[in-house]
């Protein structure tokens, strides 16, 4: 039976109660266990961050999606098909610690509910809030080793060209950078894989939100996020090699260094949006207004 519900009669209470004790139950303590020991590492430190904007734009779509008349088509055997799954899923990976399984299956429980409540076309419309879960999955330490140790020497030669070209008095060997008697180590946290992560999830994001009509400037913002961070992440170092060579190494090191992960995001958000602002630019200079306005 297809029942198209008015406003006042939407399913709020029992779609968030399902949602919220299903988190609650089950992912509580894989959550728990990555506080205590991956989170807690400056290389996938990002998880937190990740978790708290996936768990935002989930309530956002599922408000956007209640505010508006929608028919709903339950479909009671494909989710608890999805569910039993992702349960089996999470025992597996709880129990051996395979923090990767754990939280995929998050996406096949939360699925499921969303079938059994609204219907497989609504669940459709969650495939950004559930991919977006992805970027939650520890990644192996010997793929962070691999991939970091390219992006901090990237970071560190481009930070001491930036400087030199500032008549500062810096020197790079390796990650390591001297500006005038102090030495700076370019560390994971600062150049790694976490905080490309962060600035991909953040800059997903914002393209979904906004979410332009057309499919290639989606794209074309969605590549552009990668030298975008990587260019937050230059102007981050460069930032702390001159708090460090003008106030001290104490001030380097202290509240002005973990405040300065926080400028590096803002930063990246005010760059992406900035760049979606060019594009837009262009495209009416160039008479490419319909291009990228349209699918």
């Amino acid at each position: 039976m297809h029942i198209n519900l008015p406003l006042e009669h939407k399913p709020k209470v029992i779609a968030y109660s399902a949602i919220f004790l299903s988190i609650l139950v089950l992912f509580v303590p894989v959550f728990y266990d990555l506080f205590l020991t991956v989170w807690n590492s400056d290389t996938q430190s990002h998880g937190p961050i990740v978790l708290g904007i996936g768990v935002w734009f989930f309530y956002f779509k599922t408000k956007q999606i209640l505010d508006k008349p929608q028919i709903f088509k339950p479909a009671n055997l494909l989710g608890w098909t999805l569910i039993v799954a992702g349960i089996c899923l999470y025992l597996v990976g709880y129990s051996q610690s395979v923090y990767i399984i754990s939280i995929f299956s998050l996406v096949f429980v939360l699925c499921g509910l969303i079938c059994i409540i609204f219907g497989p076309h609504i669940a459709l419309k969650y495939w950004f809030a559930l991919f977006f879960f992805v970027f939650l999955i520890p990644w192996p330490a010997s793929v962070i080793d691999a991939l970091t140790q390219p992006m901090k020497i990237a970071v560190s030669y481009a930070s001491e060209h930036l400087l030199y070209a500032l008549d500062y008095p810096i020197a790079r060997s390796g990650v390591i950078l001297q500006i005038g008697q102090y030495k700076l180590l370019v560390a994971d946290a600062c150049a790694g894989l976490n905080s490309l992560f962060t600035l991909e999830a953040i800059g997903l994001l914002y393209i979904n939100v906004i979410n332009h009509q057309a499919f290639w400037r989606n794209v074309l913002l969605a590549v552009l996020i990668v030298p975008i961070s990587f260019t937050s992440n230059v102007l981050r170092v460069c930032t702390l090699a001159l708090i460090t060579y003008h106030l001290g190494d104490e001030a380097g090191q202290g509240f002005l260094h973990n405040f300065s992960g926080m400028v590096l995001f803002l930063t990246a958000l005010i760059l992406i949006i900035a760049v979606d602002a060019l594009i837009q630019k262009l495209a009416e200079k160039f008479n490419l207004k319909r291009l990228l306005s349209q699918d």
